[in-house]
């Protein structure tokens, strides 16, 4: 059972796993076309953890994207049922992205970021208070 400090995120068939522990460093959602599509939502949200603080487990395919600003992250999916449940991005190599809905938990952190607003869909309003860049 989850701990407050302590939280797993899973695909939707439970083979691949990340298990945190502590605060994600920041959660943010992301209105760019490759999340877009990515997610197949309007946005992508998602929470960064320290590496040393994702314990990995299950068998995951990569699929790797080049962002809008030249760098690659590698996202790992279940080869069973398709769900991404983590990603590497190479531009911040200590850091491991998890999509927040991989946690399934309604009382995540909220995101405190958004980024690419110019993609956002008109009709999304974002939280008060969030930083927008």
């Amino acid at each position: 059972m989850d701990t407050p400090n302590e939280r797993v995120a899973a695909c939707s068939c439970g083979q691949l796993t990340a298990r945190t522990r502590g605060e994600p460093v920041r959660v943010s959602i992301c209105h760019c076309l490759a999340c877009q599509r990515r997610t197949g939502g309007v946005f992508s949200a998602q929470a960064r953890f320290p590496r040393d603080a994702v314990e990995l487990g299950g068998e995951s395919r990569t699929h790797s994207l080049v962002g809008d600003e030249g760098t690659r992250a590698h996202f790992h999916f279940c080869p069973a049922c398709g769900g991404t449940v983590y990603y590497l991005m190479e531009a911040l190599p200590d850091m491991v992205a998890i999509p927040v809905g991989a946690f399934a938990d309604p009382e995540f952190p909220p995101p405190v970021v958004s980024v690419y607003g110019n993609r956002k869909h008109g009709w999304v309003r974002l939280p008060e208070g969030i930083e927008q860049m």
